[in-house]
């Protein structure tokens, strides 16, 4: 448990280190991580203000983690409720007061919200002790609710919420909601990105892009444990994968509607035409500022490579899309990379995105049912897919489904 100096300590550090996330999926893991270490809780979730609504947004809970298999991911369905007082969250939410509970089971009678018994009997969980709180941006709107669940004590017994704890817990709340608008206002941006895309091909739609970025950082996520990569540069590098994943086809704001939304198959022409997003999307991040530059330029430039060395755009230079010397073919154009010769990200993101462009139907296809979309993959590893990739892609697919499920389209 921490003491209250280190609590102070951290504290003061937090809003640089929250600040340096720039994804906000991440964040909101960081988030709740954070906020649990500062009282010692054994859960908590994040809901994110939508209009009239809370969205069920992040959770984390230790107890039910312990019963998952070694390295197993809690995997929880998202929802919405309305911001008013029956619950505590919309309570919160409506008047902007922090709440702490000694046990949500002894609610006093004069209360107007009260506590819902499903998720506890579904999952087989007791929640005792509870403080949420809301998440206010410097205007005080309210961004979003942060629940904390079940404090303990030395010995790991639940016991109330220390009194002494809310004036930092506001504290606290403060500081994540500064980056949470942060990283709101990022998301939005990539998304308008996104929506322009769309606007040209109907294949970028926000759920598709969302849904890529989150199965290439639980891809990537065990990837990086498997090698050896510390905590940080695991953290930095799904900071950096999660949005570079989701401009991956970007480029293609470049391409004539001609051939973006022709109804027919491509001729060779327009097939090699079609080819340049790769490199119209990389050059877009030509001058790298950031490691997200630097991802986002990885991930375009290489989404199309093949283990096997067919793939595109190949050994070009980004900025003329002319072959690297050594690298042309005898019949023109540049020989493919192959192998580990495809940045990791690159091989990660072309998985994603095949695996989500075969499960999802669009207006000129059906969607492939999972057992062929899964049999594909696995006749693909080797061949057009990085083995180890595909080995780890298979052993997250309940973690992947999940993720399906909550950026569905409709």
């Amino acid at each position: 448990m921490l003491t209250a100096k280190e609590k102070l300590d951290e504290l003061l550090s937090l809003g640089i280190e929250l600040n340096q996330l720039n994804d906000l999926d991440i964040l909101l893991e960081k988030i709740l991580t954070n906020a649990r270490r500062f009282v010692n809780a054994d859960a908590g979730s994040i809901y994110i203000c939508r209009e009239n609504t809370l969205d069920f947004t992040y959770t984390q809970n230790d107890t039910l983690r312990k019963r998952l298999p070694a390295g197993g991911k809690l995997i929880y369905s998202t929802f919405s409720m309305p911001i008013n007082t029956d619950s505590i969250a919309g309570y919160v939410a409506s008047t902007g007061e922090l709440l702490n509970i000694p046990d949500v089971y002894s609610l006093p009678p004069d209360v107007p919200y009260s506590f819902s018994k499903k998720f506890d009997e579904s999952a087989g969980y007791t929640t005792r002790s509870l403080v949420t709180l809301p998440l206010k941006n410097t205007r005080g709107d309210i961004l979003g609710i942060l629940q904390i669940i079940n404090a303990q004590d030395e010995t790991g017994a639940v016991v109330p919420f220390a009194n002494e704890d809310e004036t930092l817990m506001l504290h606290f709340a403060s500081i994540a909601a500064v980056a949470l608008e942060r990283a709101q206002m990022t998301r939005a941006i990539l998304l308008r990105m996104i929506r322009m895309a769309e606007m040209r091909d109907p294949k970028e739609t926000g759920a598709h892009v969302n849904r890529v970025g989150g199965y290439s950082i639980e891809i990537y996520e065990k990837w990086a444990e498997r090698h050896g990569l510390t905590k940080g540069e695991i953290e930095s590098g799904r900071d950096s994968l999660r949005m570079a994943a989701m401009l991956h086809d970007v480029g293609k704001v470049a391409i004539s509607d001609l051939i973006l939304k022709k109804p027919g198959k491509f001729n060779n022409d327009e097939r090699e035409l079609m080819k340049q997003h790769t490199v119209l999307g990389a050059q877009l991040f030509l001058q790298a500022q950031s490691d997200f530059d630097e991802a986002a330029r990885e991930v375009a430039f290489n989404h199309h490579e093949r283990w096997d060395g067919q793939g595109y755009p190949g050994h070009v230079d980004i900025a003329t899309g002319e072959p690297l010397s050594g690298h042309e073919l005898p019949e023109g154009g540049a020989r493919g990379k192959k192998g580990e010769e495809i940045p990791l990200f690159g091989r990660i993101v072309a998985l994603a995105d095949v695996f989500d462009a075969l499960s999802s139907a669009r207006v000129y296809k059906k969607a492939w049912s999972e057992a062929d979309v899964l049999a594909t993959i696995e006749e693909e590893a080797g061949a057009q897919f990085d083995p180890e990739i595909v080995e780890i892609f298979l052993s997250r697919i309940d973690v992947l489904r999940a993720i399906q499920a909550r950026y569905s389209e409709t």
